[in-house]
């Protein structure tokens, strides 16, 4: 089992590694991205299904309220949190609608939306991302090797080399928790809160 773990371990540390080495630049430019959209008065929009809906919400709390600094809160909204919004857009309209109206609703041009999807296949993102495009929203995937499609739908795309759901989650993570790094870094300094 001991050996079963590391194993696990590794194969993390390694797509990991590959994904970096793939978009350590991306990574930059879409840290600036958004920087300069919130200092533009433009919000972050994030949402996805499952886990991936999970992570949409921690992404959302790093940035509203801090990740490693004491500073203003950043707009950043999960358009997965919202039970009576989600369940009523689900119930009169289809479940497919349920991140697309919200977008709809709230999203404005120069806003930036990061939709995450393992599989790049889940109905209620494409429509979301389509939404997206229509408004003026600049549209990000986090995805894995299978979401090809909805990668070429969006703006940008960071693709983890990986079909295995669980290692694309946690370089996912990873990416969103750098991303927050250097927008706090870019907006507030370098200074760590005490």
């Amino acid at each position: 089992m001991v050996d079963e773990i590391f194993r696990f371990f590794n194969e993390s540390i390694e797509i990991k590694r590959a994904f970096v080495e793939q978009n350590a630049t991306l990574i930059e430019d879409i840290s600036k991205m958004i920087a300069n959209a919130f200092n533009d008065g433009k919000k972050l929009l994030i949402f996805g299904n499952g886990g991936s809906a999970c992570d949409a919400s921690h992404i959302a709390g790093e940035f509203v309220n801090r990740f490693k600094k004491d500073r203003p809160g950043l707009p950043a909204i999960c358009l997965n949190t919202d039970m009576a919004v989600i369940t009523s857009i689900a119930n009169d309209y289809d479940y497919s609608e349920i991140f697309a109206r919200q977008l709809k609703t709230l999203g404005e041009k120069g806003d930036i939306a990061i939709a995450i999807s393992t599989s790049g296949n889940s109905k209620n993102i494409l429509k979301a991302v389509t939404a997206a495009k229509k408004r003026g929203i600049t549209t990000i995937a986090f995805t894995g090797m299978k979401g090809n499609k909805f990668a070429s739908m969006c703006d940008y795309a960071f693709i983890v080399p990986s079909t295995d759901t669980p290692r694309i989650q946690e370089t996912h993570i990873t990416l969103a928790h750098v991303l927050c790094q250097l927008v706090e870094d870019t907006l507030f300094g370098h200074q760590i809160r005490k």
